[in-house]
């Protein structure tokens, strides 16, 4: 599959950040994420997935967070100084966005949100989110990502 060149990807190279695309074959639904480190080959510790919330004020936030774990969403709310967040409703994701369900990337949305990573990233060398568009996904270090989103990082997960 020839390389297609996502607006995430466009993003960082006019910023000079340094990135691995990797691809997956892939149908008209999203698949998780477990089987998207499988299809490109990578641990799956190093995946993560972009959740947008709603804030009790109606704003937008977005939460990065390995695919292993899920959204604490008491503890996301604490990370913003929000009383409450919850999930965004789907229908909503693409206006508010840019993005579909599988293919949000917390690079190159509609406007810059505030962004919060789990720290679990803080240990890694790598770290992969989607590209953008179903089939992509990037690969750069966790600073870069969080010098690019003006994003922090937080404990806001849970085990599964």
């Amino acid at each position: 599959m020839a390389e297609q060149k996502t607006n995430v990807m466009r993003v960082l190279e006019q910023k000079g950040i340094p990135y691995t695309a990797h691809c997956y074959a892939h149908g008209d639904t999203p698949i998780d994420g477990v089987t998207v480190a499988a299809l490109i080959g990578k641990d799956v510790r190093q995946v993560f997935k972009t959740l947008v919330t709603m804030g009790a004020g109606e704003t937008p936030y977005v939460f990065v967070v390995p695919v292993m774990k899920e959204l604490d969403l008491k503890k996301a709310a604490k990370a913003v100084r929000e009383k409450s967040v919850s999930m965004l409703p789907l229908q909503q994701l693409l206006p508010i966005t840019g993005y579909v369900r599988g293919g949000c990337s917390p690079i190159g949305m509609k406007k810059q949100f505030r962004t919060v990573m789990d720290r679990s990233c803080e240990e890694l060398e790598t770290m992969i989110v989607s590209a953008g568009k179903l089939g992509w996904q990037i690969e750069l270090s966790p600073k870069d990502l969080l010098h690019i989103t003006a994003g922090q990082t937080a404990d806001i997960t849970v085990e599964v």
